[in-house]
């Protein structure tokens, strides 16, 4: 239906999320692609060849030479063949050769030859996930311009809780029907994201900050840039990674800064989106010299900040749509409600700093969308990316 005469290669390695890759092919299948897998021979411990065979129509190649047949698999071929190379599930140890281009079976053979798109799907425990050597080999990876499809959070093989589960069946079919079929709804379009914290000096050594990462604003970033718009960045600082090949990127430290940026750009957006999370005060006076220690109290004296979001609001235009974040802890519909109101967005996106998995530094995120109509969606835990896909369809009927 949606992927009709695509081609794609599904590698499966070895992990207990292999059985999901049998709902997967059946999914790509009905949805009108062909399907060609390619497994390690660690994933066959978990899902059986004839499983997948049967689902795909075709045999399951996981050696060179088949000794039975006498058939090669040419893996050069196979990466000729098809449009999109889908590993799911991807395990620590295949990540790892892909990164470092390790090439000992078929399958690794097959990820260095290919010339097509590649998209992984990671699954494994929660700790291994989180591993420096994980995320360093996740983010060289990407950097290769492989597409990487986030874990999803819930119970694992372990009994544990937390992320690392692959992601759904069902949400991997949908990024693959969007790289085929690419939304450009922001064609054209220019958007503002302030994202990240910012840091209020108390002396040359200190500042007053808070622990945003980021991630939910460039996450967004993200998506609206492969729908077609260009983005701007407002970054406070943050240690992402921030592409200046794909976004402008305009980098502050204090409120004011983020405000003075931000107001500059204004004017020509779009779409604003209030990311950020700025202090709402800075001391009044920052110290010369490192404060030391000379008693048992110290008394800082804190002054409020421009409320860039409330500032810009007064400047919308009747064109423009201004996103604004809500991270509460207690009243936390009242408050969004109120900040909709007080600051002039059309919508503001309310998650909660009291539950797991959400908010600052978190990969996931659980959210609540108000619109000023009064309109409202809910959302599952997420990954931040899938989560942005969802604002952004938020957006777009709030501009329609």
């Amino acid at each position: 239906m949606n992927l009709q005469g695509k081609r794609i290669l599904v590698g499966v390695t070895g992990s207990i999320a292999a059985y999901k890759t049998a709902i997967l092919t059946r999914l790509l299948i009905k949805s009108g692609a062909e399907v060609q897998l390619v497994a390690t021979t660690s994933a066959l411990d978990f899902i059986t060849p004839l499983t997948l065979a049967t689902l795909s129509k075709r045999p399951v190649l996981s050696a060179f030479f088949e000794k039975t047949s006498g058939q090669w698999n040419n893996h050069v071929e196979l990466g000729l063949w098809a449009d999109l190379f889908l590993v799911a599930p991807l395990s620590a140890n295949t990540l790892s050769k892909f990164a470092q281009g390790g090439c000992d079976n078929l399958l690794a053979a097959t990820y260095l030859s290919c010339r097509c798109p590649v998209m992984l799907a990671p699954a494994m425990d929660l700790d291994m996930y989180q591993h420096p050597s994980v995320r360093a080999n996740l983010e060289k990876v990407a950097s290769f311009g492989n597409s990487v499809l986030d874990a999803e959070t819930g119970e694992l093989a372990s009994g544990l809780s937390g992320q690392g589960r692959m992601m759904e069946p069902e949400h991997i079919l949908e990024q693959v029907i969007q790289f085929f079929n690419p939304k450009k709804d922001f064609l054209g379009k220019k958007v503002l994201i302030t994202l990240g914290p910012t840091q209020e000096a108390l002396d040359p050594v200190r500042f007053l900050s808070n622990h945003s990462s980021g991630k939910m604003g460039y996450a967004l970033a993200k998506a609206f840039e492969a729908q077609g718009a260009a983005v701007t960045l407002v970054a406070g600082p943050v240690s992402l990674k921030l592409d200046e090949s794909r976004f402008e990127v305009h980098r502050v430290t204090t409120a004011a800064e983020m405000f003075e940026a931000a107001k500059s750009l204004h004017a020509q957006m779009d779409v604003v989106v209030f990311a950020a999370a700025v202090a709402d005060f800075r001391p009044e006076n920052a110290a010369v010299q490192k404060i030391k220690k000379a008693g048992e109290e110290l008394t800082l004296r804190l002054v409020p900040n421009v409320d860039l979001a409330f500032e810009l609001g007064k400047t919308k235009s009747t064109k423009q749509i201004h996103v604004g974040f809500a991270l509460e802890t207690e009243q936390e519909e009242a408050n969004a409600k109120s900040k909709l109101e007080r600051k002039n967005f059309d919508l503001v996106v309310l998650n909660s700093a009291t539950e797991d998995g959400v908010g600052f530094k978190h990969d996931t995120n659980q959210v609540r969308i108000f619109h000023k109509g009064g309109n409202e969606v809910q959302s599952a835990l997420l990954s931040k990316d899938v989560i942005a896909e969802l604002i952004l369809e938020e957006v777009k009927k709030a501009a329609s």
